[in-house]
């Protein structure tokens, strides 16, 4: 942990103030999130599977009904929803911290935050964002690839000078979308499961946490996002270590990051 976490930014007086972390900080929380795992095990496996078998549900079900263009997008973005998923993954982390007992009532009566509505709010932005990135990348596959090419006939089309440019712009345009959430949501979820307050406040609070930490962030969310595609690979498999241990992680970042 570096001499810079005793000095404090502040970013409006309704936001809380941001301390500034470091690579020690990251794995500093990624230890704290592997042992909150190993302590309560049966929680991280809960949600990881129910995120897990979520997106192979969706992947049977799209590639089923022959409604590959779908599923290409779809599961390109499905890494977006990852931290809404693991709400219940800070609350395990803030309870072991607090001390309090873990339980599965409490555990599951945190998805919806304090009971204002807030939470729910930002579960909104999040599926809204989710479902613009899957229209959006629908349409790109469809302007340089076309509609009508299904089954093995993709990998040739991929492999053309159409689909290379595609997959270029594509992932340019998902980086751009998935940065932009990851900034929007890098605290405030942990932060309305923390405390009582507003999601434009606790948006406000992650956008300053992560522009005060830019470079850290940064490596941050490439850290997260390589970890999730890898763990994809596999039939979304690998999800069920790496989402409680990243949920866990992030849990204690936000602690370091943003002051109490």
């Amino acid at each position: 942990m570096s001499d810079s976490r005793s000095d404090y930014d502040t970013f409006g007086a309704d936001v809380p103030q941001i301390r500034r972390i470091d690579a020690e900080d990251l794995r500093a929380a990624l230890n704290a999130g592997w042992a909150d795992f190993k302590a309560a095990p049966l929680f991280g496996l809960f949600f990881a599977l129910v995120y897990t078998l979520g997106g192979i549900a969706l992947a049977i079900g799209l590639i089923g009904a022959g409604e590959l263009f779908w599923f290409i997008p779809i599961a390109a973005g499905f890494p977006l929803v990852a931290p809404f998923a693991a709400v219940g993954l800070y609350e395990v982390s803030r309870r072991r911290e607090a001390g309090e007992p873990l339980t599965w009532g409490p555990v599951l009566a945190a998805l919806r935050g304090h009971g204002d509505g807030q939470l729910p709010v930002m579960a909104v932005v999040v599926l809204l964002v989710f479902g613009f990135w899957v229209i959006l990348a629908r349409g790109i596959f469809a302007i340089f690839i076309g509609q009508g090419v299904l089954g093995a006939s993709i990998g040739m089309e991929l492999l053309s000078f159409a689909g290379i440019f595609m997959l270029l712009i594509g992932s340019l345009v998902g980086g751009l979308i998935a940065l932009g959430l990851f900034t929007v949501t890098a605290f405030s979820l942990p932060m309305l499961l923390d405390r009582p307050v507003d999601f434009a406040t606790a948006i406000i609070t992650s956008i300053a946490a992560v522009r005060a930490n830019g470079m850290v962030m940064l490596r941050w969310a490439a850290m997260i996002a390589g970890l999730l595609i890898v763990a994809m690979l596999p039939l979304f498999l690998g999800l069920v270590v790496v989402l409680p241990l990243l949920g866990h992680a992030t849990w204690h970042l936000y602690r370091r990051a943003v002051a109490a």
